[in-house]
């Protein structure tokens, strides 16, 4: 396959993410709406009561932003897209017309990736801008970020997000199903990857933990789902390099034997 080809493959895939309206104002609502109103709700808390509640921006707030937008609203947000992306071709009964045309199946699930990749950042990035613009423009006084936080906590972000969404177009290429795909990683995320890192007598192996593993990473505070536990960087790196590599070869695996 030529470059050209890869580019046109994966603007193919953006467009048709691009045109699932109901993803695109959910992923927004994840993750723009969602900072927009943190920030909004601080400073009306503010202007109504300063003595009792301080400024809306800061580095505190900013860390704070910072979760919601990794392993809460915009872990969400990154699970709907990347499902969209791994399922989309099942969903609206084009895959065996591409598989057809003689299309290697591969590469009909690597384009996934980066156009699943490119919305779910896109995203983000605003996001974290509207994130720092607020931390700034609303400080008050407090403490901000410095620049090399803001650089550390941005790719961070990125990669919290990143790995959510190469993990959902795997396991939705690999079952072929929006519900179901979206229901094992919600539950994952939300319910059962939090109990498990609670369970202290599961020792070392809760370090397999995405959301644990991530905490290993997190410039600043503490990130909550880690309950204390900071793995190593190197643990960490080596936990997020294996969830991306196991649902990127079981996503490519299934599209490769899938009946057409």
């Amino acid at each position: 396959m030529t470059l050209v080809t890869f580019r046109q493959m994966v603007a193919a895939e953006l467009l048709r993410l691009r045109r699932k309206r109901s993803i695109m104002a959910m992923g927004a609502l994840f993750t723009v709406v969602v900072v927009v109103i943190y920030f909004g709700v601080l400073a009306l808390q503010h202007a109504a009561s300063p003595a009792i509640h301080g400024p809306a921006g800061g580095l505190a707030n900013y860390d704070h932003a910072t979760v919601l937008l990794s392993v809460f609203f915009g872990a969400l947000a990154a699970i709907l897209v990347g499902t969209e992306a791994g399922t989309s071709d099942l969903a609206s009964g084009v895959f065996r017309d591409l598989v057809v045309t003689g299309r290697s199946r591969l590469w009909l699930f690597v384009v996934r990736v980066p156009a699943a990749l490119i919305v779910t950042l896109a995203f983000g990035l605003t996001a974290l801008a509207i994130s720092l613009a607020a931390a700034y423009g609303f400080a008050g006084g407090q403490p901000t970020p410095g620049a090399t936080y803001v650089l550390d906590s941005i790719l961070w972000v990125c990669l919290a997000q990143a790995l959510l969404c190469v993990v959902a177009v795997g396991l939705g290429s690999l079952t072929g199903s929006r519900a179901t795909s979206l229901t094992v990683l919600i539950g994952w995320d939300v319910i059962a990857g939090r109990l498990l890192a609670r369970i202290a007598s599961l020792g070392s192996p809760r370090d397999l933990i995405p959301n644990v593993a991530l905490g290993g990473l997190k410039p600043g505070q503490l990130l909550p789902d880690s309950n204390g536990i900071v793995p190593g960087v190197a643990a960490a790196v080596v936990v997020i390099v294996a969830w991306i590599a196991v649902a990127l070869c079981v996503g490519a695996w299934q599209t490769r034997v899938r009946d057409a």
